[in-house]
Parts: C-alpha cells; sequence; structure tokens
C-alpha cells in the first residue's frame, strides 16, 4: 500500500511539474526561430537542409551514407512522389542521363523532380497522405455505415489541389469556411466537407438529439485540433488537459466556431428530374422491403435472387455536394460540459483562439459572429502562428523519410516527441510561410508562399534524401543512432497497402490510370459483404477494367476495409491517422502467395513476360526484376531464378516476384 501511494504522489508530481513546464514554455509554442544556416565547408551540402543535417551528424560524429545508385534513386523518388514504381524505360533513361552527366547531375536530377512534380499521379500520391490525415471515408460508420453521396468530391478536389499546387492557407480556408467565402463556388463547397468526413451515429428513432449533436461537434472540434494545429485538444473536452496548458473552457471556445455548422447536401440535379428520382426508388425500395419481410429467417433463395435483382434496378444517385452551412436560427449553444456530459451544462462561452496563443483574457466573439469559420481560418492562417507552418512541413519531411522531424506529427504537445533538428524545422516552416529570394540557398518567390511543391523539391534535391540505404560506419550509426534519427543513411520502408497494390497492378501491365470520378467497388468476398447491415450497399462496379484503377480511387467504406489493404496495415477511417503503421508478420505473405489479386496478377505479369521476351528465359528474369525491382538481376538472383523456371510454370515465377523484399521494398 505504502508503495502505492508513494507511486501515486510521483505520478501526480510528474504531471504538475509537466504542467508548469507547458505554461508558454514548451517549443512547439514559442514563436518560430530565425536559425542561421551553419556554415559548413563541404560539398555535401547541396542546400540549407544539408548544411542543419550535417552539422547535427557531425555533432554525434557521423558520417553520411554514400549517393544511392541511380536506379535506386529513381525509383525511390516515383514512388516517393507517385507512389508507383518507374517504367523499365525511365529507369534507363534516368541512368543514362545520370552517367553521361558527370559532374552535371544536379541538372539532371531537377529535371526529373519537375518531370515528377508535374505529373497528374503526384496528387493522387500526396492527396493519400492528406486523406489519411483528415480521416476521409464516404460512408458514416457505426451500425448502418450509410454511403454519404458525392462524397468521393473531396478526394478529387484533395488531389487536384495538390497538383494545382494551391497555397496552403487558400487550401485551409476552403476546408474550413469554403461554404462562407464562396457560398456559390463548387470546388469551396466540396471543401467544407472536410467536416462530413468523420464518423456519424444514425441510430433510428434515437431521440438524444443533443448527445448526438454533441458527438458530431466533438468529433470535429478534435478533428481540427489535430489536423492543423498537431495538438491533442480532444483531451481538454472533459477537465482541463492534463499536460498541454488547454483548459477545458477553450476547448469548448474552440467548438463554438462550430455551432452553426450543419450538414447540407447540394444536388446538382433540377426539381423535376429529383422528383422523378425519388419516386422511382421509393417504388423499388418499398418492394425490397416486401420481399425482406416475406424472407426473414428462410432460406428462399428465389426470392433473395429477385431482392439482388430489384437492387441493380435503383437509380443511382443525384449528383450531390456533401457540405456544410451555417443555420443561424439552429445555432447550438456552447457551453463547458461538466465530464464533458452534455446533460450538464456549465457557462455558455463564444469562439475564440486557445489561450496558449492569446492573451487568458483575450475577449470572445460574440456567438452569433458572421462566418466563424472564416475567423477560425484566418487565425490558423497568421504567418506567425507558431504550430500551423511547423505541422504542415513535419507531415512533408515524413512523406519522404518515414518519420517526422516530430515522430509524433498530430502531437506537438508536452506529451510530443521532441524534434530531431528542431532549427531545421523552423528554417522549414519560415521557408513555407515566407521563401528565400532567388541566390539564398531556396529559391521562390513571395507569391510562391505556402506551396508545398517548393518544400518537396528542396527535400529531395538535397544529399540528404540523395543517400544510400546503408550507412558508412554501419555499426557506428546503430550504437550511436539506431532509429537513424539523424539521417546518416537514408531509411529503408515497405510500401504501404495502396503502393503495393498498384505496384502490382502495374508491374502486371493492368493499371488503369483513368483519373477522378465515383469511386469503385471491388469485388470481395460474400461472407464479408453479408456482415454488414444492408448488404445492398456494396454493389461491385460492373466494368471490370474499373476494377484496376489505382486505389486511392476504391471506395472506402468504415465497415467493410478490403482484405489486402487492411492485411499490409490501411488505417481505421474512423480517427485522423497522422502515420502509417508498418507491420511484419505471416498474414502478408500468405496474402501475396495465396490471395486472389496476388495470383490474379501473377497470371497477367506472366502474360506480360511472355509477350515482351517469348520463350526465353533469361530475358524473361530481366525484364521481370526491371519491371518489379527496377534494375537488373543480380548474378545469384538470376541463377536461382533460372533454376526456378525448369521445374515451374512462368506464372509461379511471377508470384515469387511479388514475394521479394526487392518488389516489396523502398531502399
Amino acid at each position: 500500500m505504502m508503495i502505492l501511494r508513494i507511486s501515486v504522489v510521483a505520478i501526480g508530481l510528474v504531471m504538475v511539474l509537466t504542467q508548469a513546464l507547458s505554461a508558454g514554455e514548451h517549443w512547439s509554442l514559442k514563436p518560430r526561430t530565425r536559425p542561421a544556416v551553419p556554415g559548413i565547408d563541404s560539398k555535401w551540402v547541396r542546400n540549407p537542409i544539408d548544411a542543419f543535417v550535417l552539422a547535427r551528424m557531425r555533432k554525434a560524429r557521423l558520417a553520411p551514407a554514400a549517393e544511392a545508385d541511380p536506379a535506386t534513386l529513381i525509383r525511390r523518388l516515383t514512388f516517393d512522389l507517385h507512389g508507383l514504381p518507374p517504367a523499365p524505360a525511365e529507369v534507363t533513361e534516368f541512368a543514362a542521363a545520370w552517367t553521361q552527366a558527370g559532374a552535371k547531375r544536379d541538372a539532371v536530377l531537377e529535371r526529373w523532380v519537375d518531370r515528377l512534380l508535374a505529373s497528374p499521379r503526384y496528387g493522387e500520391r500526396w492527396g493519400r497522405h492528406w486523406l489519411d490525415v483528415v480521416r476521409y471515408a464516404e460512408s458514416e460508420g457505426f451500425e448502418y455505415d450509410r454511403f454519404r453521396p458525392g462524397a468521393w468530391r473531396y478526394r478529387d478536389y484533395v488531389i487536384k489541389a495538390f497538383n494545382d499546387d494551391k497555397p496552403f492557407g487558400r487550401f485551409l480556408l476552403e476546408q474550413l469556411a469554403g461554404d462562407e467565402s464562396a457560398r456559390n463556388d463548387h470546388d469551396s463547397l466540396i471543401a467544407a466537407g472536410f467536416h462530413r468526413l468523420g464518423p456519424v451515429r444514425r441510430n433510428a428513432g434515437n431521440k438524444l438529439v443533443a448527445f448526438s449533436r454533441n458527438e458530431i461537434l466533438t468529433e470535429r472540434t478534435d478533428a481540427i485540433g489535430s489536423v492543423f494545429l498537431g495538438l491533442t485538444v480532444g483531451c481538454a473536452r472533459c477537465h482541463d488537459h492534463r499536460f498541454d496548458e488547454i483548459p477545458q473552457k477553450d476547448y469548448y471556445r474552440l467548438q463554438a466556431y462550430l455551432a452553426s455548422t450543419r450538414e447540407y447536401d447540394v444536388v446538382l440535379a433540377d426539381a423535376q428530374t429529383q422528383a422523378d428520382w425519388k419516386e422511382r426508388t421509393t417504388r423499388i425500395q418499398t418492394r425490397i422491403q416486401q420481399l425482406q419481410k416475406q424472407v426473414q429467417g428462410k432460406q428462399d433463395k428465389a426470392t433473395e435472387r429477385t431482392i439482388a435483382e430489384l437492387r441493380q434496378t435503383l437509380p443511382p444517385a443525384l449528383p450531390t455536394i456533401s457540405t456544410v452551412k451555417n443555420h443561424t436560427k439552429e445555432r447550438t449553444p456552447i457551453h463547458v460540459l461538466k465530464r464533458g456530459d452534455v446533460a450538464r451544462k456549465g457557462a455558455v462561452v463564444g469562439p475564440r483562439p486557445l489561450s496558449l496563443f492569446v492573451p487568458k483574457d483575450a475577449p470572445e466573439l460574440p456567438a452569433h459572429v458572421i462566418n466563424p469559420r472564416t475567423q477560425l481560418a484566418k487565425w490558423l492562417n497568421d504567418p506567425a502562428h507558431p504550430l500551423v507552418p511547423r505541422v504542415l512541413v513535419n507531415r512533408i519531411w515524413q512523406g519522404h523519410f518515414g518519420t517526422g522531424i516530430v515522430a509524433t506529427p498530430n502531437d506537438f504537445g508536452v506529451n510530443g516527441a521532441a524534434p530531431s533538428h528542431p532549427e531545421l524545422l523552423d528554417w522549414l516552416a519560415n521557408e513555407f510561410v515566407h521563401p528565400s529570394p532567388p541566390g539564398r540557398g531556396a529559391g521562390g518567390e513571395g507569391e510562391r508562399a505556402r506551396t508545398m511543391k517548393r518544400i518537396h523539391r528542396l527535400i529531395v534535391l538535397s544529399s540528404t534524401y540523395r543517400q544510400a540505404s546503408v550507412a558508412a560506419d554501419e555499426p557506428a550509426r546503430k550504437r550511436i543512432d539506431p532509429q537513424d534519427r539523424l539521417l546518416s543513411r537514408f531509411p529503408r520502408r515497405r510500401l504501404s497497402a495502396e503502393e503495393l497494390r498498384d505496384a502490382m497492378l502495374a508491374v502486371a501491365g493492368k493499371l488503369n490510370l483513368k483519373t477522378g470520378g465515383p469511386s469503385v467497388m471491388v469485388p470481395v468476398e460474400a461472407d464479408l459483404v453479408k456482415l454488414l447491415y444492408d448488404p445492398g450497399q456494396w454493389v461491385v462496379t460492373p466494368d471490370e477494367k474499373e476494377h484496376d484503377r489505382r486505389s486511392v480511387y476504391l471506395a472506402v467504406k468504415r465497415n467493410l476495409q478490403l482484405p489486402f489493404a487492411q492485411v499490409f496495415d490501411q488505417p481505421n477511417a474512423a480517427i485522423s491517422c497522422p502515420r502509417r503503421e508498418s507491420s511484419t508478420h505471416a498474414l502478408q505473405a500468405l496474402e501475396l502467395l495465396n490471395g486472389k489479386l496476388s495470383n490474379k496478377l501473377a497470371d497477367a505479369f506472366a502474360a506480360r513476360l511472355k509477350r515482351e521476351c517469348g520463350d526465353d528465359r533469361t530475358k524473361q528474369v530481366e525484364r521481370a526484376f526491371l519491371l518489379a525491382a527496377g534494375r537488373g538481376p543480380t548474378m545469384r538472383e538470376r541463377e536461382v531464378a533460372l533454376e526456378f523456371l525448369r521445374t515451374q510454370p512462368l506464372r509461379e515465377f511471377a508470384v515469387g516476384m511479388f514475394n521479394l523484399n526487392a518488389f516489396l521494398y523502398v531502399n
């Protein structure tokens, strides 16, 4: 008992000390510094990123790894910027240009990077990162998990915004308040669908309206804190934050910006079309319900087949924008809720930024302020904001190196990780907000402020990014920097679930690069579909060519995650996913060896090798490695592959290629 008491006292002391530290002293809440770029005399330093990284390395007595070979570098770049493997012709072209350029290789790399950034594939890859963070899904979760009509338009908006290199300030404003700032602009209304992305409980006959409304407001408030501020503001819902200086009252002040925000669907059809659609849909659904009652608890295959046929005749959803709008008359009064319980209302509060960023006695905005979310966006878009630019550039850094400068991208608070390179983080954040003029190391113009492609370009053109994945002194690196936080080599990573599926399609010659439009529903095991509340929600897209589109265009249903994606760590879309996990377990190997997708695509891969190389096994092996690994086989790999093909069919060799580390990992 004495030990327990001491432990409780110790925990309490730690919390008090931590809270004291958070009172304006935590590094992420302080104004950004203007760090001087370390003056390092080294040919390795190509831009300021390298100077900061090399200075940190030298302090730890580490040295950079050698430069990656051209095949490794172009594969790394293409996966990082496109989420796809380079075509064999691209590997050959890049390697030839690299070899011929000699001392002018930097110019070669710049041209290729610009080419990759200009491709529509870039938006599909980096849009996927953003969709993870904002908890994107097309269905509402919980029991009914109904699809939101037109939800896919938000996905297309994000992809286009990345491809257009939309300034982040505009990107933020449109998502938080697009309906306020541009009421008649479809893109802005689609962007405001950010507030509709979270799960929503739709219980039939639920009389707890206030409880449901509170759940919605809570989910949206927490998302804003995680996505844009990188803070766990949700921890202050029931009490003052235990670690960061966020009073419970501040949580509800942040929520007050959303008090008037209500769901709003904009149907893009005239009144007569809507009336005809409703009449036909109601008639068919009524007949389906009648038949369902007849077969309830019975095995009646004929009636079940009739139900399935009727579902096929339902008219497609009318074109719709899933967005929000302010309903001033239906504004929810925002109270501080004791223990977060909607039945225990405390003081009424109005919109106001967190006390972390404004004086504690700063006044709240009036409850009925016009365009409240525009006011919220204005605060977050302040160039001097200490968190927003840091959080954004950290997400970009993480997308290239696997781990951010701050390893906890959704938590820049006291409980989050300390930055590995704090000066570099501030330099990048400053560069993002106020680009350096030409001649000062970064390049850029004032009007290019807050565009993400500039930051990508800085990172991938650096010597830091161009390193091989094996350190110069590997034993010393493992001892001094086992997590590779100092970046004395490039961190190797496994492909994400979407990259892996897309790469298999590309290698097999089946990838359909059609962009945008309604999401695709691919075939799924019947037993999984039957688990849905309404199995009729999952209607497989009839055109089989659509099934081979990029994974970012597949339907995202919260209660039906595709097995292949799930086994390769695709995240649950119920909450913001700041960073993909990467596990290694037996089910992954079983999926790649025995799964329907891998075997179907192995057949296509084998057919492609046969078509392009004839019966020449040596050519088949060479081509297979160039397609799957972005390089030719080693001598040992060639020997093993040819020996395998003497006794096994080509399609089994193709299955084996999908299981190679050279295919599954990016070095």
